[in-house]
């Protein structure tokens, strides 16, 4: 059994700055590639930002230059440190990480609980 455990999510000011973390456990082979979504109250669940298994880090535009994306992969953990927040930020953020298990060579993603973030403005 593997579980994702977030945390970090919270209420701050505009122009402020959350850490969020994503931490894996359990029957844990490796991870490849790890990914932050969210979903912003009426509407679709939106990418982020992704991490390859070498630390290559993908942003989505809106976030891009506020937003960095960083794994510890002794730790099973993806941080997503955001700074200059917008109200627009607003949102719950999910982890989505790719694991091969200990006991299957298959890639299964796994989906995070969810942070709530909210901006004020």
């Amino acid at each position: 059994q593997v579980q994702l455990v977030e945390s970090g999510g919270g209420l701050v000011q505009a122009g402020g700055s959350l850490r969020l973390s994503c931490a894996a456990f359990g029957s844990i082979f490796s991870i490849n590639a790890m990914r932050w979504y969210r979903q912003a109250p009426g509407k679709q669940r939106e990418y982020v930002a992704s991490i390859t298994s070498g630390s290559r880090g993908n942003y989505a535009d809106s976030v891009k230059g506020r937003f960095t994306i960083s794994r510890d992969n002794a730790k099973n953990t993806m941080y997503l440190q955001m700074n200059s927040l917008k109200p627009e930020d607003t949102a719950v953020y999910y982890c989505n990480l790719d694991i091969i298990r200990v006991t299957s060579p298959t890639i299964y993603a796994y989906w995070g609980q969810g942070t709530q973030v909210t901006v004020s403005s």
